[in-house]
């Protein structure tokens, strides 16, 4: 329900539960960004389908994540179950009408929406590092890996470009260290087991091209709604160091592209970061200043960006104080740490004299939450206990055959689903390898040309130098030639100068015997 530039969210309770007011998010502060959080099964994800269903009638694009696969039921018709009718009476949603949105659906391995993809050249050393939880030293090899590609013109586009210049460098560790800075083999061998394990995970489907063009998720249909980029991350899930580096890089993709627009009467693209501690979980302190960077300067671009999580205290207090619309659901008490969640929580809103934030955010029932969003000057709304509004698609995953036939009638249908592989990095070092190589072998040619000359002047057989008959046998009576008087003889000749020799040493001794018995008489 779009209302005077105004999404409706839900309606606020009064303490004696009845209903109060209406509550709304101003379309004009659709871009200063916002945080989703509750418990697993408070409704985080419905209320992520009803804000994109309102953002879409409104012609503002939205990009979201289907961690579960039940937001995939936003490109379906909503059904009339009686849950849904009752919150709809309860909130005084009359008529509460059902409709299907537009929706394209994305998937990194090509199973479930169209291919995404980005290249590494793309990606950069900085989240590559992140993805690969490279070391500083690591980090380091990539950036000289990176700055090498750059001025010896190699792009870098899949993860066998980038394994090919890792292999360049280790062979040339030590001419690439004078110039760039020591670059140790260790390095250069830990990188290549890195790229090893993320093809393992299935990141190869990820890197390469055609990269995903940032109007592709942009796109406004015909009747002026705006399409809803859904990516299915059940199985990214799987990675989830793959899945928060790929939603950091489209967020960074978004900032250097998009011309900057100010305060638009409109965002130009909603996103949503669903499961967002994925992004700050042991994240270097250089990633979390380049994500509070791109989410404080991005709404200049027209983009908002909503972080869904289950505990405010996932996101940091540098990027937390940044997000200006808050739907608070349920959460729990029972640690330390769960107690220190809910007074954050109940810190960051502006408080309401009827009630205690702390106290009502551990009651909240499924379906209701806390909510506050800038309005006037852009000054935080009194936070008020509201029942969410039930979403006007489908409450539910679709079926393959549903989701198949939005995928063939995808205005991006058949522009992703094939790669393509042009010359990079891997082809021209190869060819540059076989080239050097061509030319060493190039320069043995005349010696080894003379060395198969002498082995057929010798006929095939083995001699040392300077004994023996050099000459070639076809090629006539060669010059006379002093010889130290060794002569090669048959094993026969051989025989029959021992016999000769033995008897003569024989016949020799019997004389000699001889002669001295004689002169003894």
């Amino acid at each position: 329900m779009l209302q005077d530039g105004k999404l409706f969210i839900g309606a606020s309770r009064n303490p004696d539960d009845s209903i109060n007011r209406p509550e709304y998010l101003d379309l004009k502060f659709g871009n200063r960004h916002g945080l989703i959080t509750g418990a697993t099964g408070t409704g985080k994800t419905v209320t992520l389908q009803i804000l994109a269903e309102a953002f879409s009638n409104a012609g503002v694009p939205v990009f979201c994540s289907d961690i579960k696969g039940d937001l995939s039921g936003i490109a379906a018709m909503g059904e009339p179950k009686d849950f849904l009718l009752k919150r709809a009476e309860q909130i005084g949603l009359s008529p509460y009408d059902f409709q299907e949105f537009p929706v394209i659906f994305w998937d990194l391995y090509g199973e479930k929406g169209h291919r995404v993809r980005a290249t590494i050249a793309e990606m950069g050393p900085l989240l590559l590092a992140r993805l690969m939880n490279a070391t500083e030293a690591q980090e380091g090899v990539l950036n000289i890996a990176f700055k090498i590609a750059d001025e010896g013109g190699l792009p870098l586009l899949d993860l066998k470009d980038l394994q090919a210049m890792l292999n360049y460098m280790g062979e040339h560790a030590g001419e690439i260290s004078n110039q760039f800075g020591f670059v140790s083999k260790s390095s250069v061998g830990s990188l290549q087991r890195g790229l090893l394990v993320l093809e393992q995970q299935g990141a190869e489907h990820f890197f390469g091209e055609p990269a995903l063009k940032i109007s592709d998720i942009m796109r406004v249909t015909n009747d002026g709604r705006g399409a809803i980029s859904v990516l299915a991350a059940d199985k990214l899930m799987m990675n989830p160091r793959l899945y928060a580096t790929f939603l950091l890089w489209l967020l960074s993709e978004l900032f250097e592209e998009l011309p900057e627009v100010g305060d638009p009467d409109k965002p130009k693209l909603v996103f949503f970061f669903d499961e967002a501690h994925l992004l700050f979980a042991d994240a270097p302190k250089v990633l979390i200043e380049r994500v509070e960077q791109v989410v404080r300067l991005i709404r200049s671009k027209g983009v908002g960006v909503y972080f869904v999580t289950q505990n405010p205290l996932d996101v940091p207090e540098t990027v937390l104080a940044q997000l200006g619309n808050r739907v608070q659901h349920a959460l729990r008490a029972y640690t330390p740490r769960e107690q220190k969640a809910v007074k954050t929580a109940a810190d960051t809103f502006r408080p309401n004299p009827a009630f205690d934030c702390a106290t009502v955010i551990t009651t909240l029932g499924t379906g209701e939450a806390l909510v506050s969003t800038l309005e006037g000057k852009g000054a935080p709304s009194m936070v008020e206990r509201t029942l969410i509004r039930p979403p006007a698609s489908r409450l539910g995953p679709v079926t393959e055959e549903e989701r198949k036939k939005v995928i063939a009638v995808s205005p991006v249908a058949e522009m992703y689903d094939e790669d393509f592989d042009r010359e990079s990095a891997y082809e021209i070092l190869a060819a540059r390898a076989k080239q050097a190589a061509d030319q060493e072998a190039a320069k043995r040619q005349p010696e080894e040309k003379q060395q198969q000359g002498e082995d057929d002047s010798a006929a095939g057989r083995w001699t040392l130098p300077g004994f023996g008959n050099d000459r070639n046998d076809d090629a006539g009576p060669a010059p006379r030639k002093r010889t130290s008087g060794y002569q090669r003889e048959t094993v026969v000749e051989a025989a029959m100068k021992s016999v000769a020799r033995t008897v003569a040493s024989q016949v020799g001794r019997a004389l000699v015997r001889g002669i001295l018995g004689s002169l003894r008489r």
